[in-house]
């Protein structure tokens, strides 16, 4: 371990928890909801996620780091948690496409990390006491001042984070075997969901979280993709109405994670914060429409409510979580349209779900031969 510099460092949890550590990335503090990742692979990716923007992510692997950063393995243009806890962070990396080590690589990026901290006491910790919020310092260890610095932390309840990581320009992604146009609404994307798109045949368009139907109908989409993205879908209104005329298109409607609960809600289902959240690559979840079960990539702190679906004709249950029967799937009866709340371009993670893209394709499919 070659840090640049080696002081201790400290992470205040909201209900007054401290651990104690060293700090690498950048000196100074960082602050957000802590949650935390069971995956054991695919660190880069998780970093780049634009839905973990606004929290401290906790790693529990044992060591993080030892294959380096690849400049290819993104899912956006740079780093998006707050902050990092680990158990070991290495300074080396055996990978030899890497180029360099994660503590560089939040060098770069201005995130601040924390590692020597007991990761397994703290994910049992917040396992028991819920997601709260955290402060992450490097340089002040003053806990009375890290109080009074967490007061001014925001709640991830009610706060509208897909504006802070969306894009603010429409721009193509093309394909050389173009048979359909998608309209993707970016709320905070990660990018293998339009290369996943991409090797179905199908041209994209990613517009602004910001556009009127009028702007993307103007395109002429065969179909419609809501991406993933941070922050509370209830305080997302206007994104709720254009989702709500989205569907009155009658096109072919697909939405992942934050696209999921924005449909959700346009249909006139409720959201609610989940006590800790689901987060990792190794999450089991089943498919009630086929009987199978597929092991999931997540990352969602908000989860459709049981009792609003059971009393809505409209919309049915398609897949649900096996470790606690949580909503993971929803299709609309009289649309097509349907979404779910892992993430099947599973970047990180495993591949189980990869059929939703050609379920989606199909629906394109059948609607345009119906136009004939």
């Amino acid at each position: 371990m070659q840090f640049k510099f080696k002081d201790q460092a400290v992470l205040l949890l909201e209900d007054g928890t401290v651990f104690y550590g060293r700090g690498f990335g950048i000196k100074g503090e960082t602050s957000g909801e802590i949650a935390f990742n069971t995956g054991m692979t695919g660190y880069q990716e998780i970093f780049t996620d634009p839905s973990y923007f606004g929290q401290i992510l906790v790693m529990t692997p044992s060591h993080i780091g030892n294959y380096g950063i690849h400049p290819e393995e993104v899912e956006s243009d740079s780093v998006k948690i707050s902050g990092l806890v680990c158990k070991e962070i290495s300074d080396v990396y055996s990978r030899p496409a890497g180029i360099e080590t994660v503590h560089k690589y939040f060098e770069k990026n201005n995130i601040a990390g924390i590692c020597d901290v007991d990761t397994r006491a703290l994910v049992r910790h917040i396992r028991d006491k819920g997601a709260m919020n955290a402060i992450i310092s490097t340089s002040e260890l003053d806990i009375d001042k890290l109080k009074e610095m967490m007061k001014e932390v925001p709640s991830m309840q009610g706060l509208e984070l897909s504006s802070k990581v969306a894009c603010k320009e429409a721009y193509e992604v093309p394909t050389e075997n173009e048979e359909f146009k998608v309209a993707m609404l970016d709320f905070g994307l990660k990018q293998n969901i339009f290369r996943s798109l991409v090797e179905r045949g199908c041209r994209v368009k990613v517009f602004p979280m910001t556009s009127t139907l009028e702007e993307i109908q103007a395109w002429d989409p065969d179909g419609f993709m809501l991406s993933n993205g941070p922050g509370d879908p209830a305080a997302m209104k206007s994104s709720i109405e254009l989702v709500k005329e989205i569907l009155n298109q009658e096109k072919p409607v697909f939405g992942i994670c934050l696209g999921h609960q924005l449909m959700a809600l346009a249909g006139n289902l409720s959201t609610d914060k989940m006590y800790n959240g689901h987060r990792g690559i190794n999450h089991p979840v089943k498919n009630l429409v086929t009987g199978r079960g597929e092991i999931t990539s997540q990352n969602h702190g908000f989860v459709v409510t049981k009792e609003s679906v059971e009393k809505n004709d409209d919309i049915e249950v398609t897949h649900i979580h096996l470790n606690d029967d949580t909503i993971q799937g929803l299709k609309w009866k009289n649309k097509p349209a349907f979404c779910v709340q892992f993430h099947p371009e599973a970047s990180a993670g495993p591949h189980d779900s990869k059929y939703l893209f050609d379920q989606f394709t199909n629906l394109m499919r059948e609607h345009k031969a119906a136009l004939v």
